[in-house]
């Protein structure tokens, strides 16, 4: 035993001293300091002046847009440094499409200027300059993807959605709000423009805005196309509609009257307006790349081209909107410290997204619902499919909502081999079921005196008419919350987002007198949203969901599927020996429950796999169900109500 470990320590030994003599005669190098080269952004005015931005978006053939863009430069400038933005508002990622930047030049009292992309930060330019410059005129193309694959579509022969971060530059070193710009745009012969800039003038179609500054800039985007129809809303709130086709816009008044309830509803629920005038930029198409982005007074949305031809059918869809429109108060007007930013180059800090994104879901929820967009069993049935998520969700057990909140950074949207481990963006929707509690907790400990609409009007309803940023912590949400009703809000807060390991978030339906069943059919909801997407949804019986074209997009964790070696990518040929379609699936799971099992013929490269998963339990879908005795309105039927009959109901007392 003693020779052995002496021969042990001898070979270790040996061996250390070989490493160390070998690592002597290896080359090794030292890492070259990363120099920073471009300035942070002071909150002092850019010394040059104004810039002037000019944009060509006529050539919707080739989906190009030309710009031309005059920066001014104080006297002896020499150097300057030029930022394409990169932390996009709203994206919550540096998502800034260099890629689509083509064809740049800058040039000085007609003079070509030098210019070197900077070597860490690739979305900066640094251009020197000649003596006596004036001003520097950038040129260069930004090129629109022409099919999906490139990245999102954003001009098609019929309508475009120019968005200004994408094809323009700003200097480095100051706050966007002190850059002035006065920019321009031509469009294509006939077409109409909708955008929430003030100041327009004409000529011909070339669109000219007043002067402003390019934070107000980045944040009003434009739609413009050759069908083009628009709808005044009241409180200075208009609806603005692009289409593929002209008789896509005839939407009938009982489809325009329901948004203005949308309005009334907010001004409700918020007790102020934080813009001055708010444009709906709504594209029915599906030719351009869909989209669904806030902004301060407009939102930039796409729903299906039979939006309004199929009023019914597109129901399902019809929370867009609303969800949109509540960003002008929960993510624009109060918006969290750390995701707000002096320009598009310092990272945003995604920590309080369960309140941004997930209060904003809530209330795009509830709007929906007390305007009518939505009706109550659609509703019901969105609530249910995340109940069910997140009921069955193994990702919850390692990671917290909060954590979530990173995930646009590294994840970007990306499908993941194991989406259910991982998780995704779910400060969404389980930050919506953690809002939703917190209002049945409210109405449950004041006796149905209060709700979150209380809550709502301490904490967005300053400043009427203020659409600037107003930002905040976590403690003035605990605080405001408390003023409404005493409670340990830090403690609720805290373990709802920041711990993982937490039970399925269901205690605002269940206060809310409901309860998560599971049956056989998809709920309203998921009905509807199957019949459009035309897949096979089978998450919480097989663990699979299969797309139209019998392949498996997703499967979930530790699920009878996963464990029988199913993964993403598969093909279905068969089911028990038969060509498979979704209803023979379907009839062989419920078939199963006698404990025959399901066969499978899958097709994963070029190898075929009969695959027997041991599952006995049946179709699964997610419902709600009412659970409170008796026929009254549950708390949760009561954050569904309208308020507008409510106000009216005490107009006549």
């Amino acid at each position: 035993m003693i020779k052995t470990t002496t021969g042990r320590l001898l070979a270790a030994l040996a061996l250390a001293t070989s490493t160390a003599s070998l690592a002597a005669t290896l080359s090794a190098p030292a890492a070259v300091p990363i120099v920073a080269t471009v300035p942070d952004a002071a909150d002092v005015p850019y010394p040059g002046g104004t810039m002037q931005l000019d944009i060509d978006a006529s050539d919707t053939v080739r989906g190009v847009y030309r710009v031309t863009q005059t920066i001014p430069v104080a006297p002896g400038t020499k150097k300057l440094t030029l930022l394409l933005p990169q932390w996009l508002p709203g994206n919550h990622a540096p998502r800034g499409p260099m890629a689509e930047l083509v064809d740049l030049s800058f040039t000085a009292n007609g003079q070509k200027l030098d210019w070197k992309r900077d070597r860490v930060e690739v979305n900066a330019f640094h251009v020197t300059l000649p003596a006596g410059a004036k001003d520097v005129v950038a040129r260069f193309l930004h090129t629109s993807p022409l099919q999906s694959s490139e990245g999102r579509i954003t001009m098609t022969q019929e309508m475009l959605n120019l968005q200004w971060e994408k094809m323009s530059l700003y200097p480095a070193g100051h706050y966007v709000r002190q850059i002035r710009v006065k920019p321009s745009v031509t469009l294509p012969q006939g077409w109409t423009a909708a955008v929430a800039l003030d100041g327009q003038s004409a000529q011909g179609n070339r669109l000219a805005w007043a002067e402003t500054n390019y934070e107000v800039l980045v944040d009003s985007p434009i739609f413009a196309g050759k069908h083009f129809a628009k709808w005044d809303l009241g409180q200075n709130v208009t609806l603005n509609v692009v289409a593929d086709k002209p008789e896509q816009l005839a939407a009938k008044p009982e489809h325009i009257e329901l948004h203005r309830n949308l309005v009334t509803e907010a001004r409700l629920a918020f007790g102020a307006n934080h813009f001055d005038r708010y444009e709906f930029l709504l594209a029915l198409t599906d030719r351009m790349g869909g989209i669904g982005l806030e902004h301060h007074r407009s939102s930039e949305n796409q729903l299906e081209p039979d939006s309004f031809l199929e009023w019914d059918k597109n129901e399902f869809d019809r929370n867009l909107l609303p969800h949109e429109y509540a960003h002008s108060w929960a993510g624009k007007f109060r918006r969290p410290a750390r995701l707000w930013t002096p320009d598009y180059r310092q990272p945003m800090q995604g920590d309080l997204l369960w309140t941004y994104e997930g209060q904003d879901q809530f209330w795009g929820l509830v709007l929906a619902a007390r305007s009518g967009l939505q009706g109550k069993d659609m509703v019901l049935g969105m609530l249910a499919g995340w109940a069910g998520n997140f009921s069955e969700q193994p990702g919850r057990r390692w990671r917290s909502v909060e954590d979530t909140g990173f995930d646009p950074v590294f994840g970007g949207r990306k499908a993941k081999p194991y989406a259910s481990l991982a998780r995704n963006e779910d400060y969404y929707t389980e930050g919506a079921l953690v809002w939703l509690e917190a209002d049945q907790i409210i109405r449950a400990g004041t006796g149905g005196k209060k709700s979150i609409d209380d809550f709502a009007k301490l904490f967005f309803g300053m400043r009427d008419g203020d659409w600037g940023q107003l930002t905040f912590e976590v403690d003035e949400i605990i605080t405001k919350l408390g003023q409404v009703h005493p409670y340990d809000w830090a403690t609720f807060l805290d373990t709802r987002l920041n711990q993982p390991g937490q039970p399925a978030p269901l205690g605002g339906i269940e206060k809310g007198g409901y309860k998560l069943v599971w049956k056989d059919a998809p709920n309203p909801f998921d009905k509807a949203r199957i019949a459009e997407a035309k897949n096979l949804p089978l998450t919480w019986s097989l663990g699979v969901s299969i797309d139209k074209d019998a392949k498996v997009t997703s499967t979930q964790w530790d699920s009878p599927a996963f464990n029988a070696g199913v993964v993403t990518g598969s093909k279905v040929l068969a089911v028990n020996g038969i060509a498979y379609t979704a209803d023979e699936l379907k009839k062989a799971i419920t078939a199963a429950k006698d404990g025959r099992g399901v066969d499978l013929l899958f097709q994963r490269g070029d190898k075929f796999q009969t695959v027997k998963i041991d599952y006995r339990g049946g179709l699964r879908y997610p419902w709600l169900e009412r659970a409170a005795p008796g026929t009254a309105p549950t708390g949760l039927d009561l954050l569904l109500l309208p308020k507008r009959a409510v106000t009216a109901t005490k107009g006549k007392k």
